[in-house]
């Protein structure tokens, strides 16, 4: 990931959302991105040409954008008709998107369709997060990475959300993933906390 003086960016050309832009560089904005709050929070991604993605709840690709201007193959799964038309877009003109209109709970529907990644990104507002994470686990490479971007009030609106958080994290673990960080990110997104995990080599 590239900062210029402080401002996280990417390397895209042309913008996406309204986005501003440092040159040939899109900034990308943290109140839009849950990703990249964690990066200004201070958690290290590494994205790179090399890494392939497998992108759960990409909306209307906000985020898979700046994903694809650093990885190698993103593919980006999207339920919803109306944000699934911007995504459409957004993959003209990124060719290594890859938009998949399915629903992340019938996985059946693409698996045939998506290769082993390198990179998990989930975010999805459903009350089953946890178990969407572990269901995709097969998509995995061992040695890979899982950023599971918990929203607490989706999974149990009464519940204190340190609380799911802290249930999260163990169900992760007995999957068989190492949760390496979690990351609040208020300010920016309220009540969400992003579990990056990893898949043991063996």
């Amino acid at each position: 990931m590239k900062f210029i003086d402080g401002t996280l960016v990417s390397p895209g050309k042309g913008g996406v959302y309204g986005e501003r832009t440092l040159g040939e560089w899109r900034i990308w904005d943290p109140y839009r991105s849950k990703l990249a709050a964690l990066v200004l929070k201070g958690t290290e991604v590494t994205l790179d040409a090399s890494v392939h993605v497998l992108y759960l709840g990409a909306a209307n690709g906000t985020t898979v954008s700046h994903v694809a201007d650093y990885a190698g193959t993103v593919y980006a799964i999207e339920f919803a008709p109306r944000p699934m038309q911007d995504l459409i877009e957004v993959s003209r003109r990124r060719k290594n998107i890859v938009p998949i209109m399915a629903d992340v709970n019938r996985m059946q529907v693409y698996e045939p369709l998506v290769e082993q990644v390198d990179f998990i990104y989930q975010d999805v507002a459903q009350p089953n997060q946890v178990a969407i994470a572990v269901n995709h686990l097969k998509f995995l490479k061992r040695g890979g990475t899982y950023i599971l971007m918990l929203k607490t009030r989706s999974v149990n609106v009464r519940e204190d959300p340190k609380d799911v958080c802290e249930a999260s994290v163990q169900a992760l673990e007995a999957a068989g993933l190492v949760v390496q960080t979690v990351q609040w990110l208020d300010p920016y997104h309220r009540d969400h906390a992003a579990l990056v995990c990893r898949l043991p080599e063996d």
